[in-house]
C-alpha cells in the first residue's frame, strides 16, 4: 500500500479512451476526509411466504426488517489535486460512499469534511426535477453548486452546446432518452469548475462519440488539478487516470494504494484474469 507522498504520477499511460495519467499537483492540503463513517440502511423484504405466516402478518401489521451495513468504519484522506479510484464488486458500499461524501446522504456513525466546491455526477441526473425542463434544470443544478444566476448564465452556451440537445433544452426532461438524459447530466456537473468532482459509473452511458467528449472534458479537469473522487467497474480507466485508488469490500475498506497494484489484488481476489474485456467491466 501506498503513503499519500507515494502516489504513482508517471506519465505517458494511455487508455483506448485517450485518457492518460498526468503528473499531478497533489498537495499535503486535503481536500476531503472521511473519518470512522458508518452507513447502515433499515429495509423492509419479504421472502415468499407460507399460507400461516401471510396470515399472521395480516393479523399483525408485522413486517420482515434487515439492517444493510453499507459502509463500515471507513477512514481516507484525499489530498488537494489528487483523483482517487473506487473500486469494488456491486453491493461493495461504493455508490453509497459517495452519496454520503456529496451531502446526500448522512452517516450514522463518522464525519466527512470537504473543502471546496462540489460538483457531483453520481445515478444519471441525480439532483435533477424530470417536469422542468432541460434549462431549467441546468439553472437548478448551478444554483445548487453554490453558483449565482449571473454566473450560471455564464456558462449556459457552454453547457448546453456540450450536451447537444438542440431544441429539446425546452423540453421537459421527463421526455429525453437515456442518453439526452446523461449528456445533460454530465454537462452540468463538468461546467460547474469544481474544485471537487465525484463521478460514478458517468462514462458508462451515452454513444462513442459523446464518451470520446467526456473523456476530453475529463482529461481536462484532471489537468486542471481538479481533485476527483471516481467509481468505475472499468478497471482500465482506473489504472490510467487515477493516481490513488481504494477497494471496498461488504462495507469494509479492504486496501487502498497505487491503483495497478490494488486493481491487481482485486482482481486475484476476484479469481479472473486482466483481460481487456474484465478491465472494462469489472
Amino acid at each position: 500500500m501506498s503513503s499519500l507522498s507515494e502516489f504513482d504520477t508517471s506519465a505517458g499511460d494511455t487508455d483506448a479512451g485517450g485518457l492518460t495519467k498526468p503528473v499531478k499537483d497533489v498537495t499535503e492540503e486535503v481536500a476531503v476526509r472521511v473519518e470512522n463513517v458508518s452507513v447502515t440502511y433499515r429495509t423492509t423484504f419479504e421472502r415468499v411466504p407460507t399460507l400461516k405466516q401471510a396470515m399472521v402478518r395480516f393479523g399483525r401489521g408485522q413486517k420482515a426488517v434487515r439492517e444493510v451495513h453499507a459502509v463500515r468504519n471507513v477512514s481516507f484522506d484525499v489530498p488537494k489535486g489528487s483523483v482517487l479510484g473506487i473500486i469494488g464488486h456491486n453491493g461493495a458500499g461504493k455508490s453509497t460512499l459517495m452519496r454520503t461524501i456529496a451531502g446526500i446522504l448522512p452517516p450514522n456513525e463518522g464525519r466527512i469534511s470537504v473543502s471546496g466546491r462540489v460538483s457531483t455526477l453520481l445515478a444519471l441526473g441525480v439532483g435533477f426535477n424530470t417536469q422542468l425542463t432541460g434549462r431549467e434544470n441546468v439553472m437548478l443544478g448551478g444554483l445548487a453548486s453554490g453558483l449565482s444566476r449571473a454566473e450560471i448564465m455564464e456558462r449556459y452556451e457552454e453547457i448546453t452546446d456540450f450536451a447537444e440537445l438542440g431544441d429539446f433544452i425546452d423540453a421537459p426532461v421527463r421526455t429525453y432518452s437515456s442518453g439526452m438524459f446523461s449528456r445533460l447530466a454530465f454537462s452540468v456537473a463538468v461546467h460547474m469548475r469544481p474544485d471537487i468532482l465525484l463521478i460514478d459509473e458517468a462514462l458508462s452511458a451515452g454513444d462513442a462519440q459523446f464518451k470520446n467528449k467526456a473523456n476530453a472534458k475529463m482529461q481536462e479537469l484532471v489537468d486542471n488539478a481538479s481533485t476527483m473522487l471516481l467509481v468505475s467497474h472499468a478497471l482500465g480507466t482506473i489504472k490510467t487516470i487515477c493516481n490513488d485508488c481504494i477497494w471496498l469490500d461488504h462495507g469494509v475498506l479492504k486496501m487502498r494504494g497505487n491503483p495497478t497494484e490494488v486493481v491487481a489484488a482485486y482482481t486475484d481476489f476476484v479469481k479472473v484474469k486482466q483481460s481487456a474485456e474484465v478491465l472494462e467491466d469489472l
